[in-house]
């Protein structure tokens, strides 16, 4: 299977968005980190727009698959 997920960085400054997604989910339960954790994954599959790719990265995440991602 051919993938179109980007492998390579593409975010400029990965430790900072990880320090505002950790800083997003301060002070909140596990039901709202949960609920928080779940609409970023709508609103990012959104831009990501592509059933192709976002099917991808589900069978990734799971850990299905070659690759380290």
């Amino acid at each position: 299977m051919t993938t179109k997920l980007e492998a390579a960085l593409g975010i400029a400054r990965p430790d900072d968005f990880y320090e505002a997604l950790i800083e997003a989910h301060r002070g909140l339960s596990d039901e709202e980190s949960r609920q928080l954790n779940a609409r970023l994954i709508l609103i990012l599959a959104n831009q990501v727009g592509d059933m192709e790719v976002l099917t991808e990265a589900l069978r990734l995440a799971r850990g299905e698959g070659g690759g380290d991602r």
